[in-house]
C-alpha cells in the first residue's frame, strides 16, 4: 500500500496534465497577433495595402496598387503566428510575375473577430476563396505556410472552389503527426482536435501541387512533408532548402525559384500533346 499511493499521485497528475493539454491545446497551436482595426489600417497603409475586400469585414490585405491580370488570383494562407500583415514578400515576388496577390487573414488574428480552429479556418477560407473568384475571376492558385497549408489542402478537399494549382511551404502530411512528434509524452496523436489531415484532403485533388521544405526544418520534420509528398498522386514537384530552418527560408524576391514553382503550378512547363 505505501508503494501504490505514490504511483497512484503520480498517475492522477499525469491524468489531470492530459485534460489540461486536451482543453488548452489550441494555445499551444495559434499564436496570433491581435489588434483593433484602426491599427490594422494603418499597418496595411504603411505597405501600400488595403483591406479587401472592404474595410468593414475584411478577409485579407491586397496591394493598393494591384492590376488586372490574366495569369490568375494568388490566396496566400500564412502560419499559425503573427499576422497576414508581416508576409508582404509573397506581394514582393508573386506581383513582380503578374499574378494578383491576396494575403488571407484568419478569424481570431489581426482585427478579425472569431476565435481559430480548423474547422474555422478551413470554412473561412472557402468563403475567402469564393469572394476572390467572384471578384477578380480565375484561375485561383492557393499557397500555404505551414499550419496554412492544412487550411489551403482543406478547401481543395471541399471541393466549392476550383483550384487551379497549389505551393505547400513546409507542410506536413497531418497535424496530428506533428503532435506526436514533439508531444509524445501528452499523447498528443490521439488527444488532438484540430488534425489538419493533409494526406486525406488532397486525394482527389487533380491540379498541380508544389512542395517547399527547409532542410534543416525543427518545427515541421522533413520525414512529415515527405510523407505527404509522396502520397500525392498528380503531377507534383519538390524543392529543398539546403541549410535553411522553418524560418529562415531563402524570400528575396529576386531569387528564381518564384518563378520556377509558379510555371509548374500554372502548369506553363506542359508539354501539349
Amino acid at each position: 500500500m505505501p508503494t501504490f499511493k505514490p504511483m497512484l499521485s503520480i498517475l492522477l497528475t499525469y491524468l489531470l496534465l492530459l485534460l489540461i493539454v486536451f482543453l488548452f491545446q489550441r494555445k499551444m497551436i495559434y499564436f496570433p497577433d491581435t489588434y483593433p482595426i484602426e491599427d490594422q489600417q494603418q499597418l496595411a497603409d504603411q505597405s501600400n495595402l488595403k483591406l479587401w475586400p472592404s474595410a468593414d469585414d475584411y478577409r485579407g490585405l491586397i496591394s493598393k496598387t494591384s492590376q488586372t491580370t490574366g495569369k490568375g488570383t494568388v490566396i496566400v494562407f500564412h502560419g499559425n503566428a503573427g499576422s497576414a500583415t508581416d508576409r508582404t514578400y509573397y506581394l514582393d515576388a508573386l506581383e513582380e510575375l503578374g499574378y494578383r496577390v491576396i494575403l488571407a487573414e484568419y478569424p481570431g488574428y489581426a482585427a478579425r473577430n472569431g476565435t481559430p480552429s480548423e474547422a474555422a479556418l478551413i470554412a473561412d477560407g472557402i468563403q475567402t476563396a469564393k469572394q476572390a473568384l467572384n471578384d477578380f475571376g480565375g484561375p485561383i492558385f492557393l499557397w500555404g505556410e505551414s499550419l496554412g497549408g492544412g487550411v489551403a489542402c482543406g478547401i481543395v478537399q471541399s471541393g466549392q472552389v476550383q483550384v487551379k494549382g497549389i505551393v505547400l511551404i513546409t507542410p506536413f502530411s497531418s497535424m496530428a503527426d506533428v503532435a506526436q512528434h514533439h508531444y509524445w509524452f501528452f499523447l498528443a496523436k490521439w488527444l488532438i482536435r484540430d488534425k489538419f489531415d493533409n494526406i486525406e484532403n488532397l486525394q482527389n485533388y487533380s491540379g498541380n501541387t508544389a512542395i517547399l521544405i527547409a532542410e534543416e526544418d525543427e518545427i515541421i520534420p522533413n520525414k512529415y512533408s515527405l510523407k505527404l509528398f509522396e502520397s500525392l498522386h498528380e503531377r507534383k514537384k519538390i524543392r529543398t532548402f539546403k541549410d535553411a530552418n522553418h524560418n529562415t527560408l531563402p524570400l528575396n524576391q529576386e531569387l528564381s525559384w518564384w518563378q520556377e514553382v509558379m510555371q509548374f503550378v500554372s502548369g506553363q512547363n506542359e508539354v501539349s500533346p
